[in-house]
């Protein structure tokens, strides 16, 4: 089984350019240089006519904390409807509650407003003060297809044993650990090898320069796609 890989997409082109060089599924968000945040209606439509692959969506209000509000709630679920509505495979969210667990509340009406999108939850789990106790947390939630995680660093890179761990412990569940932050072109195969993750995120890794607000570059993703197909 070759190891899923997921690419960021900016714009209509970045979906395109990914798609076509071999990413198996595409996480949407706007304002990169923000970890993410939700995209416009109109981006959605545009993407998901587009790419030919799975479009996850990214609903993430604001970035100033992964703890929101009532009002902050309130938005989320709508820009759920809004995305289900446009055609997306899945969306893409994490929330946390004041002692940094997760908001399990809040994630219960996330995952009655998906209505059987697809969910992965995103990196706020690497906030969480227990990373196998939170993904102990998630594996409770059947709706949860992913969770995306550095291993809790900056750079998944320097977590191997702990990404190794986490699989470990989603093994044989319903969920996938998508591992991603900080993978190389360079680094992938070793990685995949060492951890045995399934999945594999990349940002600015496949993109021109490395720049995350760079365009997407189909040969690096290319590469990416090889390289999987080879492991």
């Amino acid at each position: 089984m070759s190891v899923l890989l997921e690419v960021i997409a900016t714009t209509v082109a970045d979906a395109r350019a990914a798609a076509q060089a071999g990413a198996d599924r595409l996480e949407l968000v706007t304002a990169m240089g923000e970890g993410g945040l939700t995209p416009s209606v109109g981006l959605i439509e545009a993407v998901v006519s587009a790419a030919g692959v799975p479009v996850n969506v990214i609903v993430r209000p604001h970035s100033r904390t992964f703890v929101y509000d009532a009002d902050d709630y309130a938005v989320m679920l709508r820009d759920i409807r809004a995305v289900k509505a446009a055609g997306a495979n899945g969306i893409v969210i994490g929330m946390l509650d004041a002692e940094r667990a997760i908001d399990r509340e809040g994630l219960a009406r996330v995952c009655e407003a998906a209505d059987g999108l697809a969910i992965t939850f995103h990196r706020a789990f690497d906030e969480a003060r227990d990373l196998r106790e939170a993904l102990d947390v998630l594996l409770g939630f059947e709706a949860v297809t992913n969770v995306l995680t550095s291993g809790g660093k900056p750079s998944v890179l320097e977590a191997r044993a702990v990404v190794s761990e986490l699989v470990q412990q989603a093994s044989g569940s319903h969920c996938t650990v998508l591992a991603g932050a900080g993978l190389t072109v360079e680094a992938v195969a070793n990685f995949v090898i060492q951890t045995h993750v399934e999945a594999v995120h990349f940002g600015s890794g496949v993109r021109v320069n490395g720049n995350g607000l760079a365009p997407v570059d189909p040969a690096k993703v290319a590469q990416v796609r090889a390289l999987l197909d080879a492991t």
